[in-house]
């Protein structure tokens, strides 16, 4: 299998949906083909290009075959480019695994990790009501679990809630990331977890700390490689602006740091 590594990686972002996906993606057509030209001669083991930044919530095949047409505009401009495609409802890994892999060599399968919702976006105004109810700890804790708060009643934070003593710890989280590596394996397919971390408005520190070493060291064991959303703003692992003295200790753990 070819060894992967990159500088940079090149993603874009549109509106595209169920309903307008035959006129945008022409137009994400229209601008892959502008920056495929821009970069051909960018060493294609510096810069990758990803197709899409989480599709959205829409028929996955619909995402599929605009993926495919994608891919093959910018093959007709470079040969060389490793892509890095993600399924539709946001680089979900439940709708990687019903995939079917697309018709070139060169390409990393990538997905989103925010498993167990409920912990990782507790109070994430964006996500709605569904996410109001905030407190949970990881691992779950049955002494300390808030109770649901009434907005995410009949949404499906309420679902997430009631499932969270089982889906709130380690295990839970190999299990839910052996599901893309099953299917990398089973298609012969490199695949990366292109984000993971917790929303840390909300959230305690040692839950994130806890939270991340699990996922960190579960991608590690099972050879997928991680990338950690994000650096400084409100996934930020820091305690303050990014600096080794805004590291908190737990963190350092988490991530594998160790002072060299």
């Amino acid at each position: 299998m070819r060894r992967y590594r990159a500088e940079l990686r090149c993603s874009i972002y549109s509106n595209l949906n169920d309903n307008n996906y035959e006129v945008e993606t022409q137009q994400i057509i229209k601008l892959w083909s502008i920056l495929a030209k821009h970069y051909i001669n960018k060493s294609p083991d510096n810069l990758f290009f990803e197709l899409y930044n989480e599709p959205p919530h829409m028929n996955p095949q619909i995402w599929h075959d605009a993926a495919y047409n994608i891919v093959a505009a910018i093959r007709r401009i470079d040969r060389q480019r490793t892509l890095l495609v993600g399924a539709s409802n946001y680089n979900s890994i439940y709708e990687l695994s019903r995939s079917v892999r697309l018709a070139d060599d060169n390409i990393i399968y990538t997905f989103h990790f925010y498993e167990p919702f409920l912990f990782t976006h507790q109070g994430a105004a964006w996500v709605g009501d569904q996410e109001s109810t905030t407190g949970v700890e990881f691992p779950y804790n049955g002494e300390h679990y808030p109770k649901l708060n009434p907005k995410a009643k009949n949404t499906p934070g309420e679902s997430n809630y009631n499932e969270y003593r089982i889906d709130g710890n380690e295990r839970s989280i190999k299990d839910k990331l052996l599901i893309v590596k099953n299917w990398g394996t089973r298609y012969d397919v490199p695949i990366l977890c292109g984000e993971y971390g917790v929303y840390n408005k909300y959230a305690d520190l040692d839950s994130r700390c806890r939270y991340i070493k699990a996922v960190r060291q579960t991608l590690k064991a099972l050879n997928i490689p991680g990338i950690l959303w994000d650096y400084n703003t409100s996934f930020s692992i820091f305690n303050g602006s990014p600096s080794l003295k805004n590291l908190p200790d737990c963190m350092k753990s988490a991530i594998g740091y160790t002072a060299k």
